[in-house]
């Protein structure tokens, strides 16, 4: 069940990401608009994610789970029946609520479900296949259905597969709840979704508009704001939303920089190659779905051998050598072009995808055992929380890296394919209004082959910045694992400590990992009672 939730929770990302251009078309949205269907989704997973994993332990993982099950249903048949981009949002803000309450619970389950440490790491394996393989076909039921029906229909697939699993969880799974008597933390949930939902904000209008526009300037400050009153609030709670001690850990702390920096790096990416399978290439949804195939089915075929090795290999190296694969592809890809063949492309994709699939099993699975027991809850969710964050920032930093450098580089392409004086003004005014995608419904007479070659020029100008981007994001990444992920020295101490922590707080089960699992992370130190 946790499998099936977390594939339901993932299926839109990539869904929508090979869409954007058939949604951009039909409802005549500015590049900033598109960004946001994508972070209209991923910023309530960010935002809300860490308190769906209260929740959960709170009134039970179950309950949770069923209500983000029927979010998800909820949200897509909002999006299915949307007649405005408007709309549009608010389908996928509710799925992506739906998701945010998926996410944690359906790796507190396993962690209930598995207590035993080294058998545990083979079932979170399969939670990250099966997050991978959502991704995986999501791109296809989108060229599937684009290439016959209306962008909508992508919709209708998350519907039905979120009642059956409802009603499968119903009589089939055990709830359960955090052992220490965790209550909800209203001051801390307030202010880290508000902390979040402007930070992105901010980043996103910025980023389309300026970022000395009164409007980014209020929400980066109220950001900043709620992020030092969260931290306040946690430290003063008797039962924190999230434990600042977990950050004692360093495998915990690398993983979740991990997360944040290689998620805002992925799904950027996803965001700016469909513009470019769309806008450049000018393929079909199920050609651009087929391409990008290559990267999760790679990830697939990589993750499930990393989930069983990362017990005998050391989990940084694993991490770091597949952060490094993601740098490399990355920047193999910035000699792209418009006439690239499918070839050319699909080994760089490939590559990427193997690198994610040796990042992502071992990633989640040190996160959860890097603390006790008892909070592996807490550890999922947070870490859950930062690769959202990062998922929300990325077509958002990256998009706007785009439309940035491509209007900065049009004038001089329409230079070079003749369009110049009054048209090319023009174009360029509407570019800088609504984007490229803007330019693509005007009406350009004889020289529309013209400008739609200075348009896919301008758009691998702004694609070749955003690799490089992506790719440094991935090298940062892989020092922090390198650096962070270090095997402590006094390996025996630190697993008495772990098991000194879980035993204070009556957990037995814990004890029994821990002393299994003694060396694999920091020890977190005292906790208040």
């Amino acid at each position: 069940m946790a499998c099936l939730g977390v594939f339901v929770a993932y299926l839109p990302i990539t869904t929508v990401a090979v869409s954007l251009p058939a949604i951009q078309r039909a409802l005549h949205t500015s590049t900033a608009q598109l960004s946001w269907v994508q972070d209209a989704f991923v910023l309530p997973m960010a935002a809300f994610i860490m308190t769906a994993g209260v929740f959960g332990d709170v009134h039970g993982r179950k309950k949770v789970f069923q209500a983000g099950l029927f979010c998800c249903a909820a949200g897509a048949a909002v999006a299915l029946c949307a007649q405005n981009i408007q709309m549009l949002w608010a389908g996928q803000a509710l799925a992506g609520l739906g998701s945010a309450a998926l996410l944690p619970t359906t790796l507190a389950l396993i962690s209930h479900a598995v207590p035993d440490f080294r058998e545990r790491g083979k079932f979170i394996g399969m939670w990250a296949m099966a997050m991978l393989a959502a991704l995986a076909v999501g791109p296809v039921i989108a060229g599937v259905i684009l290439d016959r029906f209306s962008w909508r229909w992508i919709y209708l697939l998350s519907i039905p597969l979120a009642l059956v699993a409802m009603a499968v969880a119903a009589p089939l799974l055990t709830d359960s709840r955090a052992p220490h008597g965790r209550k909800l933390d209203w001051p801390g949930q307030i202010t880290a979704a508000v902390a979040v939902t402007a930070l992105v904000y901010g980043v996103i209008e910025g980023g389309a508009d300026s970022f000395t526009a009164s409007k980014v300037i209020a929400a980066l400050a109220l950001g900043i704001v709620a992020l030092i009153a969260f931290v306040v609030a946690e430290k003063r709670s008797d039962s924190p939303m999230l434990d600042l001690a977990v950050f004692r850990s360093a495998a915990f702390t690398a993983t979740a920089l991990v997360a944040l920096i290689t998620f805002l790096g992925l799904i950027g990416f996803f965001f700016v190659l469909s513009l470019y399978f769309g806008m450049v290439q000018q393929l079909g949804t199920l050609e651009a779905g087929a391409r990008l195939l290559l990267v999760p089915v790679a990830a697939i075929v990589a993750g499930a051998p990393a989930g069983r090795l990362m017990h005998r290999v050391p989990t940084r190296w694993m991490i770091s050598v597949g952060l490094l694969l993601i740098a490399g592809s990355l920047l193999a890809m910035t000699n792209l072009d418009t006439d690239t063949s499918y070839g050319s492309i699909a080994w760089r994709l490939i590559v990427l995808g193997v690198g994610l699939g040796l990042v992502t099993t071992p990633m989640t699975a040190t996160a959860v055992a890097a603390v006790p027991h008892h909070l592996a809850g807490m550890a999922s969710a947070a870490n859950n929380a930062f690769r959202q964050v990062g998922g929300a920032l990325g077509p958002a930093v990256l998009g706007a890296l785009l439309s940035t450098r491509a209007v900065d580089s049009l004038p001089g392409h329409l230079s070079d394919a003749g369009v110049t004086g009054t048209q090319a003004h023009t174009i360029v005014a509407t570019a800088k209004e609504g984007g490229l995608g803007a330019v693509a419904g005007m009406n350009l007479g004889s020289t529309a082959n013209q400008v739609y070659g200075a348009l896919g020029d301008s758009l691998l100008d702004g694609m070749r910045l955003c690799l490089i981007v992506a790719a440094i994001l991935a090298l940062i990444a892989a020092v922090c694992a390198v650096v962070l992920l270090r095997r402590p020295k006094q390996q025996t101490s630190t697993g008495a400590a772990r098991t000194a922590d879980a035993t204070q707080h009556g957990d037995p089960d814990a004890s029994a990992e821990n002393a299994q699992a003694a060396g694999t992370a920091q020890p977190l130190g005292p906790r208040r009672s």
